[in-house]
């Protein structure tokens, strides 16, 4: 199988390729980054720059893929310097909403528009997407984190809406969100205090439990949100 990994060069995304490059099935892993160029080398991996928010560099990329088996993006952005979460409407910014949209939503939408005749050619495809439990609407009683939650949201929202699409186009695609838990990356480090130490995993566990929920998923399990450890979480 031929998989591509969205963010190779954060801590989920290449703790995705270094598992995937172990095993005997996969034989290419293709890893986009944007900032870094990861150290990690495997005669399987091909390393990728790639601004994934950016269209016309999306479409020229996936002109030189022919066909694909599986496509997971592990991109996402919570907070920097500039930006944090925002605990009230008081510190909404507008600015910060768009940009956790441009990251956390349009790179998906990108590679499922450009991606779909590659996707097509497989006979067992695997389209998802890294969320967070957050974006769940019926799961948030705590409040706050607008544009984070706000985000999630829409991208569960596309994803929903891409695999009633697909279910009809694409068969044999399951399109799935997954819920990775807490894991000891940059984007969690600021907001690790309460998290106990056994929901606290590392990007090798995390990457472990994530591919074992996709091992599993059939063409009936589209447009569902997946939890890591395989349970199915409400929109």
């Amino acid at each position: 199988m031929k998989v591509l990994i969205l963010g190779a060069s954060g801590g989920i995304g290449q703790a995705l390729v270094q598992r995937l490059c172990q095993r005997d099935n996969i034989g290419a892993v293709i890893g986009t980054y944007h900032h870094e160029q990861p150290e990690f080398k495997h005669s399987k991996y091909q390393p990728f720059y790639l601004d994934v928010t950016n269209e016309s560099a999306v479409a020229n990329f996936a002109k030189d893929i022919d066909a694909i088996d599986w496509v997971i993006n592990a991109v996402g952005f919570l907070s920097d310097d500039q930006q944090k979460p925002e605990k009230t409407i008081g510190t909404f910014n507008a600015d910060a909403l768009a940009r956790s949209m441009n990251i956390n939503v349009l790179p998906t939408l990108l590679m499922a528009k450009y991606l779909k005749v590659a996707l097509k050619k497989s006979e067992h495809a695997i389209f998802a997407t890294v969320s967070a439990k957050v974006g769940s609407i019926s799961d948030n009683a705590l409040g706050g984190w607008y544009s984070y939650r706000a985000s999630k949201a829409a991208l569960n929202m596309a994803l929903k809406t891409l695999s009633i699409e697909w279910k009809r186009v694409l068969p044999h695609c399951t399109v799935a969100a997954l819920h990775p838990g807490t894991t000891d990356t940059p984007l969690s480090k600021p907001f690790q205090k309460n998290v106990p130490e056994h929901k606290l995993f590392s990007p090798e566990q995390t990457a472990d439990y994530l591919l074992a929920v996709i091992d599993r998923l059939q063409p009936c399990d589209t447009g569902k949100f997946w939890s890591w450890d395989g349970s199915e979480l409400s929109w």
